[in-house]
């Protein structure tokens, strides 16, 4: 009998102390994931383009809509129009959350169309979302000799347009868009880190200057464009940019169906995803929601706004299941519209 009760009150202090035993060990598994860790944000170009003021001012403020406000550092893996960075995201970088690439939407199409050097299958990576969607521009230097369309349709000789490779990227991909559906003069210099050195280029009468997103033009050439020395005289958007309200549409002087579908696929559904940001494929679901929430809060923080409203930035952010959908519809285009752009984009 003594036994049994000895037994018994041992069993009922134990009981008693579980709760607390157990307390530290749930505590430490509900400890968020993120705290103590840090957050690479991978560029896929040079610094000082636009896609690298975009990851500096989002990181500047993104630690703190992620639970356990981990480090944030943006580093620079320039390359093949952003390829580098999105290879490496899929073959090398670790589904665990921590690496996240911001490298061109354009990118996720060249998949479609066969483009060389893509050892990544667009659908498998987990996109994150954009800061905003993002059309086109074509800016030239004053120095060029033109400032309107019509002196652009009317030039003697193509004027040089500087690109960053061959292939789905940008801005090759707008010029090149551009120049098959509207029959516009160009001749496209491609090879340039990013478009910090084009813009580098055309101030120092090299090129005559370039066509990328003008929320891009708009924070990079800030100084140049206040000056009077830059000028834009085209946009490929769907609708007019509020800041652009008497600069010609290109979808607007496409003759023909093919070139309206042309500068629509190219151009309009790129420009959705374009400044998109992707995780590794097998990053874990809850990681990824996290992540997604977190950027989404961002974009809505008083703080950052006003640091993107003083940078220039146009935020009008895209989800990360609007991106999976846009990649999506790139695998439903219809085979001779496939051919079609190949040829655009692709050929040498």
């Amino acid at each position: 009998m003594m036994r049994a009760s000895h037994a018994a009150r041992t069993f009922l202090v134990l009981a008693a102390l579980s709760p607390v035993l157990s307390a530290p060990a749930e505590a430490a598994s509900h400890e968020p994931f993120f705290k103590g860790k840090t957050i690479r944000i991978v560029v896929g170009y040079a610094a000082g383009g636009g896609f690298d003021v975009y990851s500096r001012t989002i990181g500047r403020h993104l630690a703190k809509h992620i639970p356990g406000a981990p480090a944030i550092i943006v580093e620079n893996m320039p390359g093949a129009g952003g390829l580098v960075a999105a290879n490496n995201l899929y073959k090398v970088a670790k589904p665990d959350g921590l690496t996240i690439a911001h490298f061109l939407g354009g990118l996720l199409m060249g998949q479609v169309l066969g483009q060389k050097g893509i050892e990544f299958d667009a659908r498998k990576f987990e996109y994150v979302a954009s800061p905003t969607r993002a059309w086109p521009v074509c800016a030239f230097t004053k120095a060029s000799g033109i400032t309107s369309l019509e002196q652009w349709m009317a030039a003697k000789a193509p004027p040089k347009l500087g690109g960053v490779a061959t292939g789905a990227s940008s801005p090759d991909n707008a010029i090149r868009t551009l120049k098959a559906s509207l029959g516009i003069p160009a001749q496209l210099v491609t090879g340039y880190k990013g478009t910090a050195d084009i813009r580098l280029a055309a101030e120092g009468g090299e090129l005559a200057g370039s066509c990328w997103p003008w929320t891009s033009v708009r924070a990079t050439w800030r100084k140049g464009l206040e000056a009077g020395e830059v000028g834009i005289v085209l946009q490929a958007a769907p609708t007019p940019h509020p800041d652009l309200p008497k600069v010609p549409l290109a979808i607007n002087l496409a003759k023909t169906d093919e070139a309206r579908r042309l500068i629509e696929v190219a151009i309009h559904n790129d420009g959705v995803a374009f400044y998109q940001w992707a995780l590794p494929p097998g990053t874990p679901k809850d990681r990824v929601q996290i992540l997604r929430k977190g950027f989404l809060d961002t974009m809505k923080d008083p703080a950052f706004l006003a640091e993107a409203t003083k940078a220039r930035l146009d935020i009008d952010p895209v989800t990360g299941d609007e991106i999976e959908k846009v990649v999506a519809t790139l695998f439903t285009l219809e085979p001779a519209l496939v051919g079609r752009l190949k040829e655009v984009l692709l050929s040498q």
